[in-house]
């Protein structure tokens, strides 16, 4: 332990180490003669593993392999002391090697020869050393004898039958089988464990043999022994008659006890295992009890890592591979049947053999230079780190004050000539150990050149130019170059040095020549070399080939014009289609021409002339097109257009092989215009006769080709000519040519098995196709087993492209793969490909299905998890279904319609979060899980309300200019209240250019509708901002400005219609969304006949056209605009199609509302001058809406049918053909609102006026009776009444009780039948033409209300009043 001066000094050298700069090690190139001339110390390059395990049937061979300078020599240390190898006979070491042989031909036992062998490389610079050798030799030990009694058990009882397989090296490998040789049935019942031991959870009579045998088979050896077989009585409670046997009843009907499951591996309730990092973890649980217990295994406090945890041996076996820090814990095995259960923990510590952080590398400095040594690893427990020099711990050495060690690092200063050595960093835990050897190597080396002698380069003027001088040297010597031997050094400008000694000029010029010396100096010497540099001009065509088209006799000249420079010796050469042109006696060349007299078809082609010097050269290509002798007159012959060329005649079949053959043709005319490509094409007589395929194309230039052919195959050709104008007609066939049969090549492709039953596996193939045959009967054949069952394969051969495996179990796992086989043999086998048998009902429904956390659009979701193997099948999701029951909104008609949504999890209690729900609404859900065929039953039904929320926009906001001085206000309620409706606001304020005046604020009833504001000057402009409220708050905001009195020609029927669209959501008094890229519009669509071809459409267009700033909205004038009647043709897509490319309509999206939607779409037509047609297909009658638009989208389209499915599409009203995808919508159901009259203003200040009157009438009374009089009932009497809105003194509103809403009997309507608010009179609320009081003044009759006609003619079903309106409601 380091005391506290020990810390400190550790934490000073920590600091100087970060501070301290080291030479950065050097290295060493490979140079031959460098490595020769440099001494090192010695590095072990081959060695044996560390537990190596020979066969005593063979010579022992130990590896150990070093390299250095001189050549080591080796010496071997056995347990830890020297092995002296020439003592004895039988022990061999190979020359300049350090492996030993050990041979046993003159006797001797291997044995004699196990332990732990260390090899040691030297020479006089250092000793490196080999990992510790552990030499052990396999043992295949026999088993010992026993006489095995009968077990007798009674049925149903557990049972374990014990291996115990004898102790070998390595451990053999355990099965069980009969004397049959016939492995022993292991599955969920029964199950060998890791022990070797065979386990019965419960015993059936059907086990009851004599022939169980527990098999050791080892490696090394090749030999399997065999204990002992066991026999094993089951004791039945009657007779057992084992053709009686049935696996759904194993009992044939006798009773037997059944048992809650008890572990019989491990043993109690608790074990421990310890496992090391990067290994194999395998745990076991192997349960009795009657029925058969099932297996699951947990983790406390995570989830298994599904990543690389695997369960065999029917889930008895937990495996986790590569198992790192984190997979330590309890693990916890639950055993389960019918009748209870039993759980056993396992605590997993993992620990770790050291590893490397940093390993320690070869270190090569030069005197005086610094450096260090860094070996860092980890492992659990940590490790303990150890230095070596030379084979010998380094607190033992002799001291160097250049060196010092500190932990796992050794620093180096100032190192002098004679300190190299090997340095071994050994790193050790309890579970192992790591050895490093790292050669430090202290280097002189006067500095010396690597690369060839006075070196003359030649580079092309203006090209980049490098010129290398490889040097060396210890230290690192320093690198110069000059020109001409002269200046100060060469670097910068267009010179750059690099770090290896290469010179780059970047622009070689004539200037640049001369000769260029590179000099290595250092503090042991210098070395020169030199580079003579020539710069020349570049060879160049100047006067090149150019295409020619001239006719057959004629002479052609082709011209090729070479400037080069005089000091370099240029060649000129002829290629002809990219071949060596063959002059022969016609054709004559000069230095600068290539002349071709007399021209016939065959000099037709590319010539290419090509110009090369020593270190360049430059090309040119040119066309030679030769016309027919017909084409005398060039006039006419140029006058000609090129047509398409004639077919290739005289086919000739030759050179016949297995699966090729040659066919060659004589090209047609091209008629003036080159052939470029031949299409080969074939017919065969036996699966599709008179059927002409493509079979390959080649370069327009050949007319003999090597055809690649299809075993089997009875072949004709033809040949098709291509150039630029078409195709010729095909030439005339050649003769046929049969091909021999051979086994197939090909795979039948797409293997696959699944199951259509949940008792079979159907194994489909794709059929090989008809060229893939090779030969006749074709089938296949079909292979199939468990997959990690250890069964046998099964097989079937077939001729067709299914097979169905019957009897199957239930979504198991089949290893599946596939041959095709002809009369000639059998073709390649396939991969193994993964099938599952059929799925079935999921037997277990998910539990406990609850939510929490619910508000206005989201709620918590929660449920307990199914047991995976109920499943039945591959496990696809936990699919809710959820439906909207109700709104809380009385009278608010909603669609019952499931949705669903999938979550994919395999935890225990799993939880999600249900979003996009409509506030104020009573939901219901229940969950299933599903695999990829079937649903398990339901779950508990979950009903629950989302929490009321802000409400939507209200449906339409109208602006009307009623008079000069006043605008009438109009608006509608919105689609989704989503909650209780009490009111609207609208808030509004003058306008003037930018400038908006002071903000004013309205509220009304959620009755009211309309609103009516006097203007104080008719040149006054307002911007309004509407929206609806609900206990949580204001809505979606409409804004909207009042138009310009200035454009209105007729102002008592001019109105601003304003629909719902994104942009025209906005508030002055909330942060505003971002501006829209083109304002919506609305557009109202007409609907035509689908069995018209022209239909006349007239399109009113209400804008809502809308410019969107921040942080206010900013709303043009609306005003409407009634477009002309157009006429639409519908035309054919299919004929005279006129198709633009690169035009294209896409991303066409659709947000519907109940009798209108949102449509946007985009589009590259030119800006300003593209018409689209929106056309609308209603599902339910097939009728056809089409909307001619001008606007960019978003486009607002009104008059849709509320809960109606419509098909969309946009397409180019010019370019009918350019179309967007359809796209298919559905409306939202209507919204039908009640109006509960108790929350009329006209009736409040009705009823707020009859109470004034009756209470001046009773005065009135009163004064009469106390004057003694009598007073006469007076006759009825129009009294208007004004509006009057009764508050308290809080600013709410005083509201009475429900009894005092009663409906009024016996009233009477006005003459026209309706009661206007405008009429109110105390002739409307008596009984019978005449008002009647009694003595005291008090009405006789009662009196009653009645809706305004309108409103009830609005409202088609009567809806039960609001539970808010009831005790809104007024006497």
């Amino acid at each position: 332990m380091l005391g506290q001066g020990g810390h400190t000094a550790l934490a000073l050298v920590s600091l100087l180490l970060l501070l301290w700069r080291e030479a950065a090690t050097i290295e060493v190139p490979q140079d031959p003669k460098i490595l020769k001339d440099r001494n090192s110390p010695p590095t072990i390059i081959k060695q044996s593993v560390k537990d190596y395990i020979v066969d005593p049937r063979d010579n022992i061979i130990i590896e150990c392999e070093a390299k250095g300078n001189p050549v080591p020599t080796f010496s071997w240390r056995r347990n830890g002391k020297f092995f002296n190898i020439g003592k004895d006979p039988r022990v061999t070491m190979r020359k300049r090697s350090g492996t030993l042989e050990i041979g046993f031909r003159s006797g001797g036992r291997p044995e004699d020869y196990e332990g732990e062998y260390q090899c040691f490389a030297s020479n006089e610079f250092g000793v490196a050393l080999s990992n510790k050798i552990l030499l052990q030799v396999s043992k295949a030990p026999l088993w010992p004898k026993e006489v095995l009694e009968p077990v007798v058990v009674p049925e149903g009882s557990s049972l374990i039958l014990p291996c115990n397989p004898p102790p070998g090296l390595p451990p053999p490998f355990t099965f069980w089988m009969d004397s049959a040789m016939t492995p022993i049935p292991q599955d969920k019942r029964v199950s060998m464990g890791l022990n070797g031991d065979l386990y019965f959870s419960n015993v059936l009579a059907k086990d009851s043999h004599t022939d169980y045998s527990c098999n050791a088979r080892f490696l090394f050896t090749h030999t399997i022994q065999q204990k002992n077989p066991f026999t094993l009585k089951v004791q039945t409670s009657e007779p057992y008659n084992d053709t009686s046997y049935n696996a759904t009843d194993p009992y044939g009907g006798r009773k037997v006890a059944e048992t809650t499951p008890k572990f019989l591996s491990p043993s109690g309730t608790e074990s421990s295992k310890m496992v090391l990092r990067d290994e194999q973890l395998l745990l076991e649980c192997i349960a009795a009890g009657l029925p058969t217990p099932t297996i699951k295994w947990f983790k406390k406090g995570g989830d298994l890592p599904a990543h690389k945890v695997k369960f065999e041996k029917f889930n008895k076996t937990l495996k986790i591979i590569n198992v790192s820090e984190e997979d330590a814990g309890e693990y916890v095995c639950m055993a389960n049947n019918q009748l209870g259960s039993d759980r056993h923990s396992i605590f997993v510590q993992v620990k770790a053999a050291p590893y490397w952080l940093d390993k320690p590398t070869n270190l090569v400095l030069a005197p005086d230079e610094n450096g260090r040594l860094v070996c860092r690893a980890n492992g659990n427990p940590k490790p303990n780190i150890q230095w070596l020099i030379n084979g010998q711990p380094l607190d033992s050495a002799l001291p160097n004050p250049s060196r010092q060690e500190l932990g796992d690092t050794i620093i180096f200063r100032s190192v002098q000539m004679g300190s190299s050595a090997v340095y071994q960093c050994n790193a050790s835990n309890q579970h192992g150990y790591l050895l490093a050897n790292a050669l430090v190597s202290v280097l002189d080396m006067p500095p010396r050149m690597l690369g060839p002698k006075n070196q003359l380069i030649r580079v092309i003027e203006n090209n980049r130019t490098f010129l290398d001088c490889p040097f060396f040297g210890s230290p690192l010597p320093d690198l110069r170059w000059f020109k001409n031997g002269q200046g100060s050094g060469l670097d910068g400008g267009q010179y750059r040095v690099y770090i290896n000694g290469t010179l780059e000029i970047r622009r070689a010029r004539a200037e640049d020549e001369g000769t260029y010396t590179c000099v290595a100096n250092s503090i042991l010497g210098k070395a020169d070399n030199q580079v003579r540099l020539e710069v020349k001009e570049a060879t160049r065509i100047v006067r090149a080939p150019e295409h020619q088209t001239v006719i057959r006799g004629t002479t052609a000249r082709f011209d090729c014009k070479v400037t080069s420079d005089p000091s370099l010796s240029v060649s000129v050469t002829w290629m002809k289609d990219d071949k060596p042109l063959h002059m022969g006696w016609r054709l004559k060349r000069d230095e600068e021409t290539l002349t071709i007299p007399n021209v016939n078809e065959g000099d037709e082609g590319t010539y290419t002339c090509t110009a090369k010097s020593d270190i360049d050269e430059d090309s040119s290509t040119a066309r030679l097109t030769v016309l027919e002798e017909a084409s005398l007159n060039p006039s006419v012959s140029s006058a000609l257009p090129p047509d398409r060329p004639d077919p290739p005649s005289d086919l000739d079949l030759s050179d016949p092989a297995v699966r090729s053959v040659r066919l060659t043709w004589i090209p047609g005319n091209d008629h003036r215009s080159p052939v470029t490509q031949f299409l080969v094409q074939f017919e065969e007589d036996r699966w599709e006769p008179g059927r002409w395929q493509n079979l390959s194309s080649y370069p327009g230039d050949l007319n003999s080709v090597i055809l690649q052919l299809s075993p089997f195959v009875n072949y004709q050709f033809r040949v098709i000519a291509i150039n630029s104008v078409g195709l010729s007609e095909p030439s005339r066939p050649s003769p046929r040519y049969k091909t021999s049969g051979a086994a197939p090549d090909a795979i039948p492709r797409g293997l696959q098995g699944w199951g259509s039953k949940k008792d079979n596996m159907e194994i489909t193939w794709e059929p090989l196709l008809d060229l893939e045959r090779n030969g006749p009967n074709l089938h296949y054949s079909v292979w199939w087993r468990r997959k990690d069952a250890g069964e046998e394969w099964s097989n079937v051969t077939t001729g067709e492209s299914k097979y169905v495996v019957e009897n199957t179990e239930t979504y198991v796992p089949y290893e599946i793969k596939i041959q095709s086989w002809n009369d000639f043999g059998a073709g390649p086998m396939s991969n193994k490909v993964i099938g599952f048998s059929g799925e079935d009902k999921p037997t277990d429904a998910p539990t406990d299905l609850r939510v929490t956390k619910v508000d206005s659009t989201k709620a918590n979701v929660h449920w307990k998890s199914v047991d995976l193997n109920s499943i039945m099948g591959e496990f696809k999701e936990y699919r809710l279904y959820y439906w909207r029951e109700a709104s809380l909104v009385p009278g608010l008609v909603v669609s019952k319609e499931k949705k669903t949504k999938g979550f994919y999890t395999t935890v225990a209690d799993p939880s999600v979060i249900l979003s996009d729900l409509v506030p104020f609404s009573q939901y219901k859900m229940f969950m299933v899980v599903a695999n990829s065929r079937f649903e398990s039953p339901p779950s508990n039904t979950v009903e629950f309300t989302t929490k009321e929320g802000v409400p939507d926009a209200p449906k339409f906001f109208r602006i009307n200019r009623r008079s000069f001085d006043t605008i009438h206000l109009e608006w509608s309620k919105p689609l989704e209240p989503n909650g209780i409706l009490i009111g609207y606001q609208l808030k509004y304020r003058t306008v003037n250019g930018s400038r908006a005046g002071r903000p004013q604020l309205e509220t009304f009833f959620p009755n009211v509708t309309e609103f009516t504001l006097r203007l104080p000057d008719r040149s006054t402009r307002y911007r309004f901002y509407l929206s609806a409220l609900t206990q949580v708050g204001a809505g979606e905001v409409f804004a909207e400005e009042s138009p310009h009195f200035a454009n209105e020609e007729n102002f008592t029927d001019t109105t601003g219609l304003v629909e719902l669209t994104d942009a025209s959501l906005a508030s002055e008094f909330t942060p505003t969304p971002p501006p829209a890229p083109h304002p919506p519009t609305t557009i109202a669509p007409t609907t035509i006949s689908t069995s018209t071809s022209t239909t006349t459409t007239t399109t009113t267009t209400t804008p809502s056209t809308t410019t969107t700033t921040t942080p206010t909205t900013t709303t043009t004038e609306a005003t409407t605009t009634t477009t002309t009647p157009v006429l639409v043709h519908t035309k054919r897509t299919d004929k005279n199609v006129l198709v633009v490319p690169g035009l294209d309509i896409w991303n066409l999206t659709v947000e519907p509302n109940s009798n209108y939607a949102n449509v946007s779409w985009r589009h590259n037509f030119p800006a300003g001058s593209s018409e689209f047609v929106l056309e609308f297909t209603l599902d339910s009658e097939k009728t056809v809406k089409v909307v001619p638009v001008k606007q960019q989208p978003p486009i607002t389209v009104a008059d849709l049918i509320a809960g109606e499915t419509y098909h969309l599409r946009v397409y180019s009203h010019e370019l009918n053909s350019i179309s967007s995808k359809s796209v298919t919508f559905k409306t939202k159901p209507a919204y039908i609102d009640q109006v509960d009259i108790a929350t009329q203003g006209w009736f409040i200040g009705l009823m707020c006026a009859i109470a004034l009157i009756i209470l001046i009438l009773l005065i009135v009374c009163f004064i009469k009776r106390s004057r003694g009089g009598k007073y006469p009932v007076r006759e009825k009497k129009d009294l208007p009444l004004d509006q009057v809105d009764q508050k308290d003194q809080d600013g709410s509103f005083d509201y009475h009780s429900d009894e005092d809403n009663k409906p009024l009997q016996g009233s009477q309507t006005s003459l026209d039948g309706n009661v206007k608010e405008s009429d109110d009179s105390l002739v409307d609320y008596g009984e019978g033409g005449d008002g009647q009081f009694n003595e005291d003044g008090s009405f006789i009759g009662q009196y009653t209300v009645k809706k305004d006609k309108d409103e009830t003619e609005g409202n088609e079903s009567s809806e039960a009043t609001s539970p808010v309106n009831a005790i809104y409601s007024l006497a």
